[in-house]
C-alpha cells in the first residue's frame, strides 16, 4: 500500500500506451515510455511539482493549460530568438532565460500541481540523437525553464537537487 501511494499505480500496458500515443499523434520519447511501462503516474517529485500525470491526462500543453502558454508567449514578445550555441547548454552552464517560447504550444504537458504554474513538460521540437525529446520545468519563480536533454536527465536532476546534490 505505502508503495502504490509513492509510485502513482502500476505501469501501463503495452496497449495502453500505443493508444496514448496513437491520440497524441507521435511517438513518445524512450524515458518517458519507460517511465509509464513501470510507473502510470508520481506523486510529489518535489514539493512544487504535486503529480507527474497518468497516461490518460497527458496531453499538448497547448489544449491542457492553453492559458500558460499566452502567458510565457505573450511575455517573450518581441525578445530575440536564443541562439543554438546559448541554447544547447545544459547543466549548470545554462541560464533559465535561455528559453525558445514558440516551443511551448507543442510541448507535451505530464505533470500537475494545482494553483501553480511549475510544470513538467517534454518538448518535440528539440530532439536528441537516440530519440529522446528536450524536458522542461518551467515554474512561476523562474524567469524561464531549467531545461535537461531528456525525461531522464530531469528526473535525475529533481533527485540530485533533492539529495542536495546540485
Amino acid at each position: 500500500m505505502h508503495r502504490a501511494r509513492w509510485l502513482g499505480t502500476t505501469g501501463v500496458t503495452s496497449g495502453e500506451l500505443g493508444a496514448l500515443e496513437k491520440r497524441l499523434g507521435v511517438s513518445l520519447p524512450p524515458s518517458y515510455r519507460q517511465f509509464l511501462l513501470t510507473s502510470n503516474g508520481w506523486r510529489n517529485t518535489t514539493p512544487d511539482i504535486h503529480r507527474v500525470l497518468p497516461a490518460h491526462e497527458v496531453g499538448w500543453t497547448r489544449d491542457l493549460d492553453p492559458e500558460l502558454v499566452t502567458d510565457w508567449t505573450e511575455g517573450y514578445q518581441g525578445a530575440e530568438r536564443v541562439g543554438d550555441e546559448e541554447y544547447f547548454l545544459y547543466g549548470k552552464a545554462q541560464s533559465p532565460t535561455t528559453l525558445r517560447p514558440e516551443y511551448l504550444p507543442h510541448t507535451l504537458k505530464i505533470s500537475h500541481t494545482p494553483n501553480a504554474t511549475d510544470v513538467y513538460l517534454l518538448n518535440p521540437c528539440v530532439l536528441t540523437p537516440n530519440g529522446e525529446w528536450e524536458a522542461w520545468y518551467l515554474a512561476h519563480w523562474l524567469p524561464g525553464a531549467v531545461r535537461y536533454p531528456s525525461f531522464w536527465d530531469l528526473m535525475n536532476g529533481e533527485y540530485g537537487d533533492f539529495h542536495g546534490e546540485c
